[in-house]
């Protein structure tokens, strides 16, 4: 090939290929699949299980516990996976520093392992504790993949497929909501002799996972940024964009290596990961921080976890016998992966500011429409609970079509590779503490407020469309230097820019052979560099 190919060649977008796509199948199957599994599974054998525990304390000290104190250790049992959700988010960004992103998910089945077997054993052993401890392992695995995964996403991702890629994350949490409730169903494993395996199957999909994982590549980012491993950098890479690694691609991560070296330099620290606190004192990662914190806190204080909680009440409220409430709530489940799925088709069309700022937006108008039907409704208005209904669907399609998605991507784009880890435990920590916040208050805010439940959470959505709206700049499609520069100014932060001779050095903005990408540029060879270049 002639040299005047060469950037031509270099210029042009690869689309999905067998290994990324088979790369992101095997990390979402033991990763994000597993919260949205994990989350739908605990809902079919609540009876059951409050049953089990009142059996079993009455089996241990011969007298039985009254309606609320079942209820307060079933509270407890649920809250565990929140809380163990804030654990697994602090690890997260240790863990993917230290062990890279693939193997992070790798010893996170650890946790989920270690669940199932103490669920498995929970009725032999007359033990209604070992549920607890099964469900916070269960939260902390679910708070590392939903950090780790969009993280690993990211960073293997081509630039015009970033956001498609990083969005997988949302399908495969709704599809683990959507199998998670076909699963539950009476006639599969919701029944009350097959609870433990109900919520024990959560190991066939991390098993998979260890299975199959190990044989994909690493994050390429990670492995020439953090580990400073350029020749598995290449490798990672080719095999990931189905050929040789593009050269533009490792000509950004070297100029992201750059820049952070220089600002090391000039602040006097190290070019090592940053920590959360850090990025709370940097005021040049301010508007990022307060970007994500909102996006993440938002996600969770909408209100979308808290409508399939109303739904079997507004299902009931339409006529729909008990029996069959159970199959019609599948139909929540797959709005939600239909939704993602669409959005997934979007995103590198419409763009993130559009997709999160307009899932806020009709989420508010259903807020608005739900509250009306649910006064008339309470008023006699017996067509109001099929509007009702029409609103549950309307609102979990609007999350699944935005925020559910967008929210996960928003830090592995606005961060660099040293802050980025941090980014996503303070992120991470911001969702978990404001779904345990949600899962408690909620049954006191319907029983304050009743019908008006829904507007707290119409505050929330319409706060959010209006910030992002007003705050977020559009990422897609751009570097990770394009979209600091928006943020820098922002900030009020003068950008920094590469020096010459560091550009010279690693010959950034010139089309390289991979010869040289894997080699330390050697300024004696100078001329037969050249001749390298022409055999691209």
């Amino acid at each position: 090939m002639s040299s005047s190919s060469g950037p031509d060649e270099t210029h042009k977008p690869r689309g999905w290929t067998g290994t990324l796509a088979l790369t992101v199948c095997s990390a979402a199957i033991g990763g994000t699949f597993q919260y949205g599994y994990n989350i739908s599974i605990i809902n079919a054998p609540t009876t059951y299980i409050q049953r089990f525990i009142n059996d079993t304390y009455t089996q241990r000290w011969g007298v039985s516990l009254d309606g609320p104190q079942v209820t307060l250790a079933w509270t407890l049992i649920v809250s565990a996976f929140s809380l163990g959700g804030l654990l697994g988010a602090l690890l997260a960004g240790p863990l993917s520093v230290r062990f890279g992103r693939k193997h992070s998910l790798l010893l996170n089945n650890s946790f989920l392992l270690v669940g199932a077997a103490l669920v498995l054993a929970c009725r032999p052993a007359a033990s209604f504790e070992m549920i607890l401890v099964a469900r916070l392992l269960v939260g902390v695995n679910a708070g590392v993949s939903m950090n780790v995964q969009p993280m690993y996403f990211g960073e293997s991702a081509p630039k015009h497929l970033r956001g498609a890629v990083a969005f997988s994350s949302a399908v495969f949490t709704a599809f683990g909501i959507f199998l998670g409730q076909v699963v539950g169903l009476t006639g599969v494993l919701g029944s009350e002799p097959l609870w433990p395996y109900l919520l024990a199957s959560n190991a066939l999909p991390g098993l998979i996972q260890l299975f199959a994982l190990p044989w994909f590549p690493e994050s390429p980012r990670y492995l020439l940024i953090d580990r400073g491993d350029r020749d598995a950098c290449v490798r990672a890479l080719g095999r990931l964009r189905g050929g040789e690694a593009p050269a533009l691609e490792i000509e950004e991560m070297l100029q992201e290596q750059e820049l952070q070296k220089s600002a090391a330099l000039k602040s006097g620290f190290t070019a090592s990961a940053k920590t959360p606190w850090s990025l709370f004192k940097d005021p040049a990662l301010r508007s990022q921080l307060g970007t994500v914190m909102a996006a993440s806190s938002a996600m969770m204080l909408c209100g979308n976890d808290s409508i399939y909680f109303y739904a079997s009440y507004i299902f009931l409220a339409a006529g729909i016998p008990p029996e069959k409430i159970q199959y019609i709530t599948i139909g929540t489940g797959a709005s939600e992966l239909t939704a993602s799925i669409l959005s997934n088709l979007l995103i590198e069309r419409v763009g993130r500011k559009y997709l999160l700022v307009g899932g806020y937006g009709l989420m508010s108008v259903w807020s608005v429409v739900f509250t009306v039907a649910l006064i008339l409704q309470s008023s006699g208005v017996a067509v109001m609970a099929y509007v009702s209904m029409g609103c549950v669907f309307g609102y979990i399609l609007s999350f699944g079509l935005g925020p559910a998605g967008v929210t996960g991507i928003l830090p592995a784009e606005i961060f660099d590779q040293t802050a980025r880890p941090a980014a996503y435990m303070v992120a991470g920590s911001c969702m978990w503490i404001s779904l345990f916040l949600v899962g408690m208050l909620f049954p006191f805010i319907v029983n304050s407020l009743g019908s008006y439940c829904f507007l707290p959470f119409l505050a929330v959505c319409l706060g959010s469309a209006v910030l992002f709206g007003l705050t977020l700049p559009e990422t897609k499609g751009k570097t990770l230097a394009e979209i600091t520069a928006e943020f820098d100014r922002m900030n009020g932060v003068r950008t920094t820019q590469l020096e010459e001779p560091v550009r010279q050095h690693y010959q950034l903005g010139k089309a390289c052979s991979f010869t040289q990408l894997t080699q330390e540029p050697d300024p004696h060879q100078k001329d037969g560099g050249r001749k390298s270049e022409g055999n691209v």
